[in-house]
């Protein structure tokens, strides 16, 4: 099918006026359907919306690859439409532990690719470049709060990103050379929620 035809069948079977150039946008990811134009493009195309996404990352992308409704999502988790609304739009989770775990069921989301979804990496990033450098003990509850595991599964990955970061830190500084230290313990950090996640396991 042509732009023009897939153009055609939304205005034909939904009543959607969308031109062929927009749906052209839509197949380079200039533009990004809405999710009554994603139910409807998948309809005209003969597949469901998840398979028109190459990799749902958003709470927004989540939810349409599940077919579901904003309010329906909200209902279901327990939270007000609008505010829920706010949260998808922002980027930003805000709902409390009992909603997180709701919402992690419903979309069928594993820890990484709920904390993405919600958008915490950066904050999961930050607590866990602190613990690996300093005290890890006192990142156990922040990083639970924020992560779906059990506390001793935590407690074990924090632990390993210390002992790690600090053993790369002396094996470094012992070969007498303090840039290399430095660039070393940063390129650690760097890569350090790749490393929590190994620490994790599956």
């Amino acid at each position: 099918m042509g732009p023009e035809h897939v153009a055609y069948g939304l205005r034909v079977q939904y009543g959607l006026y969308v031109d062929p150039e927009t749906v052209v946008a839509w197949e380079r990811g200039r533009l990004t359907p809405t999710s009554q134009e994603l139910t409807a493009l998948a309809g005209v195309l003969w597949c469901s919306p998840a398979e028109l996404l190459a990799a749902a990352t958003t709470l927004r992308e989540h939810r349409m690859a599940r077919g579901l409704a904003p309010e329906d999502l909200a209902r279901r988790v327990g939270l007000d439409p609008a505010a829920y609304l706010r949260m998808e739009e922002s980027g930003r989770w805000r709902g409390n532990e009992r909603q997180t775990a709701a919402l992690a069921d419903l979309l069928g989301l594993g820890p990484r690719a709920l904390l993405t979804a919600t958008g915490g990496d950066e904050q999961l990033a930050d607590l866990l470049r602190d613990a690996a450098t300093t005290r890890w003990q006192a990142y156990v509850k922040p990083v639970t709060k924020l992560l779906p595991l059990p506390k001793r599964t935590v407690e074990d990955a924090l632990q390993r990103l210390h002992t790690d970061y600090h053993s790369t830190m002396a094996a470094t500084s012992s070969w007498g050379a303090s840039g290399a230290t430095g660039d070393t313990g940063r390129a650690y950090l760097d890569e350090i929620t790749d490393h929590f996640w190994a620490a994790v396991g599956p």
